[in-house]
């Protein structure tokens, strides 16, 4: 245990995603406190460079979720003030949040997406930019997370209220085919991957309720894959980790089509630490109880060098 070092746990912030970030936030600060710690917790708003100077913190615990905790700038004020943090630095937190630039750099990697289009604010007809992907589609923010502002359409007529509903949340949107099959996410701690869980939401998509309403989503661990398909998963998830430069614990989601081809979505620097969050799920099928991940997490940042 690394009790000698101050652990200031950074949660709510400002983002759509407060609440699932205070919700993580405490969970981690409990169990800190449960293991002996000398920790705090802080609410990262707009004076959280006084609060984190006033509490004199050795490493920060970022349970942040979307928003500047998650797009670099809190792990750069860290940066700045000599903190360690956990998790990813700001170059791969930055690109991980913006859906638009990871997929480039998937793309470039040989990495399988699905078929997409990027679309501005401000063009009013980019009906002829979609005409050759297929129904269904999936509308949503090129930079949130939870599921916030995402729609799945089944008809070109409720293309433009989607779009606008996603328009919300960012002035870019990312339109992309449908993958029909297995909702898979894979845990990444320290470079590897611990295995993989599929979510199976009760009713529609994994969306933000299903996500965080207990009995809602039925989840399958290890998933309902062949050794082929589970591995090949394992193997995408750890590539897209890497080629953004990630650190620390990580969660990737990906798609498993009808034929047993991964592709990725997107890859959560951040992942959630509430009762119903994942990567939990997956350390804990792998003989990692919370605690202890937490523990993992934490040793991963310490070793962290800060260059200022």
């Amino acid at each position: 245990m690394i009790t000698d070092k101050k652990v200031g746990v950074l949660m709510g912030g400002t983002s759509s995603e407060r609440d699932i970030s205070l919700r993580s936030g405490m969970a981690i600060y409990n169990a800190f406190k449960e293991m002996g710690y000398n920790s705090v917790s802080i609410d990262a708003g707009k004076d959280v460079a006084d609060d984190i100077k006033r509490e004199k913190i050795d490493v920060a615990f970022i349970a942040l979720h979307g928003g500047c905790g998650e797009n670099g700038a809190i792990q750069g004020l860290l940066e700045i003030m000599g903190i360690l943090y956990t998790g990813s630095g700001i170059l791969a937190s930055a690109l991980a949040m913006d859906k638009i630039s990871s997929r480039r750099i998937f793309e470039q990697q040989g990495l399988k997406v699905p078929r997409y289009v990027v679309i501005e604010r401000g063009i009013s007809d980019f009906r002829p930019q979609i005409s050759d992907l297929r129904l269904p589609l999936v509308i949503k923010p090129s930079s949130e997370g939870s599921s916030i502002g995402v729609n799945i359409i089944n008809k070109m007529e409720e293309l433009k209220e989607a779009v606008g509903n996603a328009f919300c949340y960012g002035e870019k949107v990312i339109i992309e085919e449908f993958i029909d099959g297995k909702e898979i996410h894979v845990g990444i701690l320290n470079n590897k991957a611990l295995g993989a869980i599929e979510v199976r939401p009760k009713k529609g998509f994994y969306s933000y309720e299903a996500k965080y309403t207990p009995g809602l989503t039925d989840y399958i661990y290890p998933p309902a894959l062949s050794n082929k398909e589970y591995k090949d998963s394992l193997e995408l998830a750890l590539k897209s980790h890497i080629s953004l430069g990630c650190d620390g614990a990580t969660r990737v989601d990906l798609k498993v089509n009808r034929e047993g081809i991964p592709y990725i979505l997107e890859v959560n620097t951040l992942p959630g630490m509430t009762a119903t969050s994942l990567l939990p799920k997956i350390a804990q099928g792998v003989g990692i109880g919370f605690n202890d991940l937490l523990e993992k997490i934490l040793e991963l940042a310490l070793k962290r060098v800060i260059k200022v």
